[in-house]
């Protein structure tokens, strides 16, 4: 699938800020099943941009403003060609050994509601494979889809108990019960071509990737109780959001602040070149 991508997240502030630094993870790269066909980065005042890579392996930019603004926005627009790999993740261009992505952080480590669901899942079947299978199937049955019932810092047990959240608390609460297991797990950022043609998205994409044997880490989206398929651009990872955000950073003054994101995942056409 070629899928044409744009992210745009405005900030405006109630007071001119002195000066903004943002970490941003807004680049996809390319490996098996994804190829980058071009990308942009724009940010709508002067500003300096350092690229690099995280420790996860993330491409990363750093944004540095050191004169006043009262608005401040980052696009990013780009194509990606996708192939459906099943699930399965290979050929990233950077990775760390799967035994990082065992240990539980603040926002993943489960409590008494995702210990039990994990060991739902132990019964599921001898089969690391069947397990996740299971916690996916279940969470997208169980759980209710909510935009309006957790925040960015909510743990994955408080939205396991409430039974509802958004695409990120569905991934965290996978990787705590899947880690609960001894299966490694870890946070992806990124975009989703929705199937019911819903272009425009309040939001980037999350799910989660665990470590299956053989096969080597397979992408599991509880939020739509599926493995990754064509539909999905890859941005980031990390053990929890924190790692993965899009955006991170501070500032220095500015007040109050309005934050608004626009996303729209399409389908693009293919331009072809006649050779005379």
């Amino acid at each position: 699938m070629r899928l044409q991508i744009e992210h745009s997240t405005f900030y405006r502030y109630a007071e001119p800020v002195r000066s903004v630094i943002q970490l941003l993870r807004v680049t996809p790269a390319s490996f098996t099943g994804q190829t980058v066909l071009d990308w942009r980065l724009d940010v709508d005042c002067d500003a300096r941009i350092r690229e690099g890579r995280d420790g996860y392996g993330n491409i990363i930019h750093m944004l540095y403003v050191d004169h006043p603004v009262r608005d401040l926005g980052i696009t990013v627009t780009g194509r990606v060609l996708t192939d459906d790999e099943m699930g399965v993740v290979r050929g990233l261009p950077v990775d760390l050994p799967p035994e990082v992505f065992l240990r539980a952080t603040e926002l993943t480590r489960p409590g008494d509601g995702i210990s039990g669901f994990a060991e739902e899942a132990r019964a599921a079947g001898e089969a690391a494979l069947d397990r996740l299978h299971f916690m996916a199937a279940s969470l997208h049955r169980g759980l209710r889809f909510d935009t309006a019932a957790t925040m960015v810092e909510t743990r994955a047990e408080q939205a396991f108990a409430a039974g509802h959240g958004v695409c990120q608390d569905f991934a965290h609460i996978l990787i705590g019960a899947a880690r609960r297991l001894g299966i490694p797990a870890r946070y992806v950022s990124g975009h989703l071509f929705r199937s019911d043609g819903a272009t425009l998205q309040e939001a980037a994409h999350a799910w989660a990737e665990a470590w299956v044997g053989d096969l080597g880490w397979v992408a599991f989206d509880p939020a739509n109780g599926k493995c990754a398929d064509d539909g999905y651009v890859r941005v980031a990872c990390g053990l929890d959001y924190r790692d993965a955000a899009p955006i991170a950073g501070a500032r220095r003054g500015g007040g109050a602040e309005a934050l608004s994101v626009e996303v729209a995942v399409r389908e693009a056409q293919a331009h072809w070149q006649v050779q005379g």
